[in-house]
């Protein structure tokens, strides 16, 4: 599209403050230009407060004389191919996709411009029905598909399995430690020894020992006291190994 300096309105190409405009601006600036100045060469000249929406489908096909994609006609061979393989007569138009661009740039424009939203003409149905149709008819002759892309969104939880309940969660608890295992020394355990007449077990130099005790009055009792007190003689100190006792 061309582009002017200036539109009627007095709005200048240079940014107000030196700032540099976007690329979206500086095209919304082009596109807003362009059109005033088809409503200035339209005969009978058309004033921008009696702008329609059929003024508007106009500009649109007064546009399709300089697009550079080729639509296939219906009787073409090529219709439909989304790559044909030779040249062909049909014609070139605007693509979908920047006619769809354009009239939001100037829907926008025309309300930075002082025009009322209610009064758009770029946002009238009949602009919107010949968008959709130009798409639909595009995409057929084409061969492709426009398709506008969906936001992703996260995939909803599974769903409980049926019957089943959930539990709630039980705070672990360190389980207690198992007590340690009975001291075995020659396959006797040490609480058996007990049971020879109250004494106790006591390890010296790797062997099990005795020690005696002795009742109120001093001494042992019965056999065991004897078996005691004679091995007492041989081993002095009260200590009695094990292998003595069996």
């Amino acid at each position: 599209m061309s582009s002017a300096n200036s539109d009627s309105s007095g709005n200048s190409g240079t940014p107000i403050g030196g700032a540099r405009p976007s690329r979206y601006e500086s095209q919304k600036r082009r596109d807003w230009n362009t059109f005033r100045q088809y409503l200035r060469n339209h005969r009978p000249p058309l004033e921008l407060s009696r702008c329609s929406g059929a003024h508007v489908l106009e500009f649109l096909r007064y546009l399709d004389q300089f697009g550079k994609t080729k639509v296939h006609a219906a009787g073409c061979p090529f219709f439909g191919h989304p790559q044909p393989p030779a040249p062909c007569p049909c014609p070139l138009r605007q693509a979908w996709g920047s006619l769809d661009a354009l009239v939001g740039r100037l829907r926008a424009a025309f309300e930075e411009n002082g025009g009322q939203p209610e009064a758009n003409p770029f946002a009238a149905r009949a602009v919107r029905l010949y968008l959709r149709e130009v798409r639909d008819s595009q995409a057929k002759a084409r061969g492709i598909a426009y398709e506008k892309k969906k936001r992703k969104r996260p995939p909803p939880p599974p769903p409980p399995l049926q019957g089943h309940i959930p539990q709630p969660q039980v705070p672990m608890v360190a389980a207690a430690a198992p007590p340690p295992p009975a001291m075995v020394v020659y396959g006797r355990q040490a609480a058996d020894l007990n049971l020879l007449n109250g004494g106790y077990p006591h390890l010296l130099h790797g062997h099990l020992m005795m020690m005696p005790t002795m009742d109120a009055a001093g001494g042992g009792s019965g056999e065991s006291s004897a078996v005691v007190a004679g091995v007492g003689e041989a081993h002095p100190g009260g200590m009695i190994p094990l292998s003595v006792l069996n």
